[in-house]
Parts: C-alpha cells; structure tokens; sequence
C-alpha cells in the first residue's frame, strides 16, 4: 500500500501542486477503502445466502423412523459444512436465515414442513438446538483456525448441546401425551431422539472435517473469507 501510494503521489505531483496532490491521493484512497468494504460485504452475503441455500436443499431431505418421532435429518451436515467453510458468525447467520425462511412458511424443513407448528412441535428443541450447536461448533473451528482435533472438539459439544435441547423439548412433549412429569419422560426421549443418530452423526462430522477442510483453505486462497 505505502509503494502504491508513493507511485501515485509523484504521478500527481507532475500534475498538480503539492497541496491538491495530497487531497487528490486522500480522496482516491477512502472512494477505494470504500469499494474494498463493498465488495468484502458482496462476497460475505453471496456465502451466507450460498450456504444458506445448501441448508434449504438438504434440510428438507429425511428419513423417518417408525419408533421415533425424530426423523434422520442431513440439516446439521449442512450446519457443519457452513461454519466450517464460514466461520462462527456468518455460518450461525446462515442457519438462522433457513430458520427465518422455513418458520415464514417456506417448506425447508425436515419432509418438506414449515411454518411455526414445526417449531413447536417433537422436533422444536432440535431446531433451536441447532443455533447452539453452530455456534459452539464455529468457535472452535475459528479460535483453532480449523485444526481437525479441535474442531472435532467443537462438532462434539455443539451436539451435544443440540441433543439436550432437542431431549428436553421431546421430553415435554411426550409428558403431554403421557400426563408423566418431564423428568420421567427423559429416557424415552432421549431413547427416541438421539440414541438412533449418534453413529450417523459422527460420519457426518468425519465428512464434515474432510470436506470442509479443503473448500476452507480454497475460501480462504480465493480472498472470500
């Protein structure tokens, strides 16, 4: 920067006098600071919305379980994948974007639902949880500068968290049905709502950390991150 703006400073000074010459550099160099800024905020809303868009596509894709009411769900593959490749701040951003899109009525939820019934209903607590998870699991990623182990390390309490809200909020609803207290329905639902998805997020994870690994360090050499 201190050469580009000598170089500029002896082109003008052929031009101008001195005085002019500096406001000239001053004035070139905020318009330019400026266009910097615009063009860094460009690229950081085109991956936020880029990614936000990889969570509306794989969200909605599931398998559900005829003894649980919790469906096998790729939207915390996609979570990972976004604060991975984003980082804590813009990659929660990105999760909450797909919240605010499918709680409007826009079916990008699991099996293809929306709308605020779907937060409220078994599956509300995962939902929320998520929002924890992306961020537990974006500052481990950042504050490591992606290190797999670390990393790792925050893919694992991030669910964890996720799991307990999800737990809780299942738990509830089942003592509803039940008329049990929520504290009697936690084995059941901890039985139901995570029991049955913890080998299959730990491949997600494992793919998490492979994949995203790479496109970080591609991000990052194209200047986009």
């Amino acid at each position: 920067m201190q050469a580009k703006i000598t170089y500029l400073y002896l082109i003008f000074l052929l031009t101008f006098d001195s005085n002019n010459c500096k406001l000239i550099i001053k004035y070139w160099l905020t318009i330019e600071w400026r266009m910097d800024i615009m063009n860094s905020k460009t690229k950081e809303i085109t991956l936020i919305g880029l990614m936000t868009a990889v969570t509306c596509i794989a969200g909605p894709l599931s398998l559900p379980l005829p003894f649980s009411p919790v469906p096998i769900s790729l939207t915390n593959l996609a979570i990972y994948f976004s604060v991975y490749i984003l980082g804590m701040r813009r990659g929660t951003i990105s999760y909450l974007v797909y919240l605010l899109l499918g709680f409007v009525g826009l079916p990008v939820f699991s099996a293809f639902t929306s709308g605020p019934a779907k937060l409220f209903g078994p599956t509300g607590g995962y939902l929320i949880g998520f929002i924890f998870m992306a961020l537990i699991c974006g500052y481990c990623i950042d504050r490591w500068n992606g290190q797999t182990a670390m990393s790792l390390v925050g893919m694992l309490a991030g669910t964890a968290v996720m799991y307990i809200f999800g737990t809780v909020w299942l738990a509830y609803q089942m003592s509803k049905g039940s008329g049990q207290n929520i504290t009697a329905a936690l084995p059941a639902a901890f039985a139901a709502g995570v029991l049955p998805f913890i080998v299959g997020d730990l491949a997600k994870m494992a793919l998490a950390l492979l994949v995203g690994s790479q496109v970080r360090i591609r991000v990052r050499k194209a200047a986009l991150n």
